[in-house]
């Protein structure tokens, strides 16, 4: 039989030490959000002993509801999004630390309430005083949320403790607004307690871009424009916009995406080796490409930048609507669901490698990968062979829904004559380390309350990838798109986008 203490220290050992004693705070509680993804990220940790004993949660909503009946409500989400049973000693854990706060987030005195509310779980779970606010609102409210935290002495550091805000995106919905919030919340928080969340970097094949290319010495001397033609990015997903269709139809595949999860995509694949793992070191190179991206002139965007709205079609063998007849969704709309964006990084590293980046809704598979295609070797040796054509290297860095790497190389297939066939090396995260419940927020709750922010955004960061995009949302603006819609759901998207590429002799991987 095991020894349980052994099995904890050596679940310790391969995740880390437990987090830092704080309180977590859920400004949004009873969204989807926290019930789907947060909820069960703390059950997960918890699990892991990741939580320190000295750990309380309170959710904080505008409902009207008891302790016990937020203790039940949270007790189902972790049933039905976290997999937990009964009985389960892990969730009565976590309920016992579990607190409910009604208010208003616009009203002041709903923070001078939760002061003293937070002070007696202090006492009772002996939280140190550390606070981390996670900011699950709608994002008109982000702003006056951290002001309404600071007027209550909330946000102050001062004693020994911490004090953490999260923000989720979208941070800003333009480069104005991005800027106008940085400075909101830069009048009540310094840089360092600020934790702007994208759940794309908590996935493992994310984290994995940094070890992979700078542990490896035979993949980094390659990884520059010498030997890679050119990069792809694809982010695409099946679904519609569900019931988001409010807020979508005002911001658009390139709002929701570009600034955010690929632009983080894109640095992480071109950035320099850091200094360090330290978060400023690794986060001064991502800065460093953001800068390095040339932004499209206004003549450029209608040759290197696509959208396109999906119309009626199938997926998966059902029948789609078109974007225009979901809920909440203008039957006018002129909002695309699709962006296809041609960006070149003016350094010595990447110059003349172009960075193909797509995303869109409806699509023919739900992927998002990182392509890396390799020049092709040169011909001459072959000739007076068989061979008519050379299938370039490629190496595709698979982040969902099967996370894992795959290299693509040149074989001889067996036989008298010189014929070549391409081989793939495949490895998948789950059939080498298992696959354990995740919803992609456990790592990045887990930095916040340790203190470790090289997988959050920078104030700078944010600016600079709104800088990249913004041209593209001026002219797209200016010039309403003729066509809509313009692509089948469940198909590749429209085929200006293949045009994009064809025009450079390439075509996109299509999964």
């Amino acid at each position: 039989m095991s020894d349980p203490s052994a099995d904890a220290r050596a679940t310790l050992e391969r995740h880390g030490r437990p987090a830092d004693r704080c309180a977590m705070v859920i400004f949004g509680a009873s969204g989807d959000l926290t019930k789907r993804k947060l909820i069960p990220s703390l059950y997960h940790l918890a699990q892991h002993k990741l939580l320190p004993n000295e750990f309380a949660l309170v959710g904080c909503a505008i409902e009207n509801m008891s302790e016990e009946e937020y203790r039940r409500q949270v007790r189902g989400d972790l049933a039905e999004f976290g997999g937990a049973s009964e009985p389960c000693k892990t969730c009565d854990w976590l309920l016992e630390r579990t607190y409910y706060f009604s208010g208003d987030f616009q009203d002041p005195n709903t923070y001078e309430h939760l002061k003293p509310v937070l002070e007696g779980i202090d006492t009772k779970h002996a939280t140190g005083g550390n606070y981390l606010y996670y900011l699950a609102t709608a994002p008109v409210l982000f702003g006056e949320v951290v002001q309404h935290l600071g007027v209550a002495g909330l946000a102050d550091q001062s004693g020994g403790h911490w004090r953490r805000v999260v923000i989720e995106k979208p941070f800003g919905h333009d480069l104005d607004s991005a800027r106008t919030l940085n400075q909101e919340i830069g009048e009540v928080l310094i840089e360092n307690q600020i934790y702007r969340i994208d759940h794309y970097l908590g996935k493992e094949t994310v984290q994995n871009i940094l070890v992979f290319r700078f542990s490896n010495g035979i993949f980094e001397p390659i990884w520059n424009r010498r030997y890679i033609d050119h990069v792809q990015i694809t982010v695409a997903e099946t679904l519609g916009v569900e019931q988001r269709g409010g807020y979508y139809d005002h911001a658009g595949a390139a709002r929701d995406m570009v600034p955010n999860h690929i632009l983080q995509l894109v640095t992480l694949t071109a950035m320099e080796p850091p200094i360090s793992f330290g978060a400023d070191a690794v986060r001064d190179e991502q800065a460093k490409i953001l800068h390095a991206i040339q932004p499209l002139a206004p003549e450029d965007v209608l040759t290197r930048a696509v959208r396109g709205q999906y119309g009626e079609g199938q997926t998966d063998g059902q029948p789609a609507p078109a974007y225009r007849t979901e809920p909440h969704v203008d039957p006018a709309s002129q909002t695309e669901t699709f962006v296809a964006l041609k960006l070149s990084i003016d350094n010595w590293r990447w110059a003349d490698v172009p960075f193909y980046i797509r995303t869109g809704k409806r699509m023919a598979k739900r992927v998002t990968e990182v392509a890396i295609q390799f020049r092709r070797a040169p011909f001459v040796l072959f000739r007076d062979t068989p061979v008519e054509n050379l299938a370039p290297n490629l190496l595709v860095l698979h982040i969902q829904p099967d996370e894992g790497i795959s290299l693509r190389f040149g074989a001889k297939v067996p036989g008298i004559a010189v014929d070549i066939g391409s081989v793939n090396m495949d490895f998948r995260y789950q059939d080498y380390f298992g696959n354990e419940p995740s919803t992609g927020y456990e790592r990045l709750l887990y930095d916040c309350m340790t203190g470790d922010a090289t997988l959050f955004q920078r104030a700078d960061m944010v600016e600079a990838g709104w800088s990249v995009v913004q041209p593209t949302l001026d002219v797209w603006k200016a010039l309403p798109p003729r066509h809509f819609p313009n692509y089948a759901a469940g198909s590749w998207g429209p085929k200006e986008a293949d045009d994009l590429m064809a025009r450079d002799k390439r075509a996109w991987r299509n999964p």
